[in-house]
């Protein structure tokens, strides 16, 4: 997508170097637009956790090229288990994103322990790229099937402007380029569709605020931003016709863990019988679970509730508090949907109902084996 006119993605190998790997800093926008170099696997890591890249598809991207990092680092001796090693570290870094994991046993698949270091070198360097391109395409895809709901909402209200309510930032700032809930929405600007978005601030982290009210901006989409508590009286009002949100981590039966607050909207909007919608990639279907519960789900520092960080008048960067000294904060970063409030899953394939044996038939490679006999 596009930053002052010019296309960025979000995560890219060097053109001069491709042993350094590029990113955006998000922790600096819509503030600052500034990038930041990972040489080194724990680099890759430290991204992830902090915050530096965030949002499902990016963080299995980053992950893919943590690999690769990991591969260039790996000694010429043991270097099938150094590569494991760097692996695992690697999936420590945020424990609900399913794409972390799955880039990472993706690229640790295709290793032979048979391949000189060089060739491993080269195979996961093409994979992680091959991962990153895929994540693009996904989100295509996404789009052009998403588009159809939008469609057939602007005709329901003829041709007046449709309405979305997001939540968190599933756009292209999440995954390596396009996004997966606001793919739709620039397909639904692509087609000459009129929308507007209502963009929830999103805290403790305001990725709403700060990523994708900024990244509208940047591509001349209509947008308003609330408060997360608003978008249950702007349903009420009739000023909110669907609701498209990520996820972070589906599972086969289709519940969904995505940014805390995503399963309150789904309530309110089940209540106003409002259609919530759910985009995501394939990758990030949880094939081993068939219960919400089960996700596990990331518990992250009390401090990003009780601080805030933003830009004074003369731009530079404060970290202030917002509450009294020695509050206690618990801070966890998702909730799970359950699937009965999922009018529908938004896929690259398609579009699904939020249930086990639909979301088979559209991912058959992923379906139970049938016993023999």
């Amino acid at each position: 997508m596009k930053v002052n006119g010019e296309h960025y993605r979000t995560i890219w190998p060097s053109v001069d170097d491709p042993s350094t790997i590029e990113v955006i800093d998000q922790r600096k926008l819509p503030y600052r637009f500034t990038t930041k170099s990972l040489t080194r696997v724990e680099d890759a890591h430290d991204a992830i956790r902090d915050m530096v890249v965030r949002g499902a598809g990016l963080i299995g991207a980053a992950a893919g090229f943590g690999m690769h990092l990991a591969a260039l680092q790996a000694p010429s001796s043991h270097y099938i288990q150094a590569i494991i090693d760097a692996g695992n570290y690697l999936k420590s870094a945020r424990p609900t994103a399913r794409d972390l994991a799955w880039a990472v046993d993706r690229i640790t698949a295709l290793i032979d322990p048979a391949d000189s270091l060089q060739t491993v070198r080269r195979k996961v360097f093409s994979e992680a790229c091959r991962i990153a391109d895929e994540n693009v395409e996904s989100c295509k895809q996404i789009g052009s099937h998403g588009v159809k709901l939008i469609h057939d909402a602007w005709i329901k209200k003829e041709k007046k402007r449709v309405n979305i309510l997001t939540h968190c930032n599933a756009g292209w700032l999440a995954f390596v380029d396009i996004g997966s809930a606001t793919a739709p929405i620039y397909a639904a600007r692509d087609a000459g569709i009129d929308i507007h978005v209502w963009v929830d601030e999103t805290r403790p982290w305001n990725q709403g605020s700060r990523l994708t009210a900024w990244e509208l901006q940047q591509e001349n989409i209509a947008n308003t931003l609330i408060t997360d508590n608003a978008g249950g009286y702007l349903m009420q009002k009739g000023e909110v016709d669907l609701v498209i949100v990520g996820s972070d981590r589906t599972t086969y039966t289709g519940d969904v863990a995505n940014k805390i607050g995503t399963y309150l909207k789904a309530l309110a909007a089940r209540d106003n019988q409002i259609p919530f919608y759910v985009a995501l990639p394939s990758s990030t279907f949880d094939w081993t679970l068939d219960k919400g519960n089960d996700i596990p789900i990331e518990r992250r520092s009390g401090e990003e509730i009780t601080t805030i960080t933003g830009a004074t008048k003369n731009n530079s960067l404060e970290t202030v508090n917002l509450a009294a000294p020695g509050t206690q904060a618990v801070n966890y970063g998702f909730d799970v949907t359950p699937a009965r409030l999922v009018t529908s899953l938004i896929t690259e394939r398609g579009i699904v109902q939020a249930e086990h044996s639909a979301i088979h038939s559209m991912f058959p490679e992923h379906a139970p084996a049938v016993p023999a006999g």
